[in-house]
């Protein structure tokens, strides 16, 4: 208990905030990872995410490529790329990448396949186009799940991208590892209790967007 409330204090000491290397400049590069993993994991997957659930093609291939994704740990991957490329931030970045996918396809999948067949039928009837379909009944009917994939990998990422530290890049894992390497279990405990932080306050945001997202007859 002791530890938690020294903890608490570092972290909410005003010193700590301030500088270069202060809480608020580790947050924002935390976040900024964050963004680029979540970023470009979601160029990758939603679009196919959201053809193999429009056409029911290809859903095996996609469900065992995110099982085989979620199953690499993270610290393995960035140790490997870091090891490849070097110190810098391409190789956190691609692990974080490889570990938001898999959400994230889950998520656009399942956005078309929760959508009432008998709505697509109807909108085919009507003339709609497969593009017009996917963006104006399958995306926004099922915009809710969407979100949700994105949640999933949003915390993910927020929980492992610490771990950019490990290569000599910065964000929250920097307090982390340095409290470990000089024994200051107060400023480790600390900086853990600032990324679970930012995942709550990120988690509550990502909610409110799904449900101002979700369609009124299904709120």
């Amino acid at each position: 208990m002791s530890q938690l409330i020294l903890a608490l204090q570092w972290a909410t000491d005003p010193a700590h905030w301030s500088g270069p290397t202060g809480i608020g400049v580790r947050l924002l590069e935390h976040l900024w990872y964050t963004l680029l993993g979540v970023g470009i994991a979601a160029l990758i997957a939603v679009p196919i995410g959201l053809l193999v659930g429009h056409t029911r093609r290809g859903r095996g291939l996609a469900v065992a490529a995110a099982g085989a994704a979620r199953a690499l740990p993270t610290l393995g991957l960035v140790t490997l790329f870091g090891l490849l490329l070097g110190i810098g931030l391409l190789a956190p970045l691609i692990a974080f990448v490889v570990l938001a996918i898999p959400s994230l396809l889950a998520g656009a999948y399942s956005a078309c396949e929760a959508v009432d067949p008998r709505t697509v039928d109807a909108a085919r009837a009507q003339g709609m186009t497969e593009l017009q379909i996917l963006t104006r009944v399958e995306l926004p009917l099922g915009m809710p799940l969407l979100i949700t994939g994105l949640r999933s990998a949003t915390l993910q990422v927020i929980a492992t991208a610490m771990l950019a530290a490990y290569v000599g890049n910065g964000g929250l894992g920097r307090f982390i590892f340095l409290g470990l390497k000089t024994q200051d279990y107060p400023q480790m405990l600390g900086g853990s209790l600032l990324v679970i932080a930012l995942a709550i306050a990120v988690e509550a945001l990502l909610l409110g967007i799904q449900r101002l997202t979700a369609p009124r007859g299904l709120a």
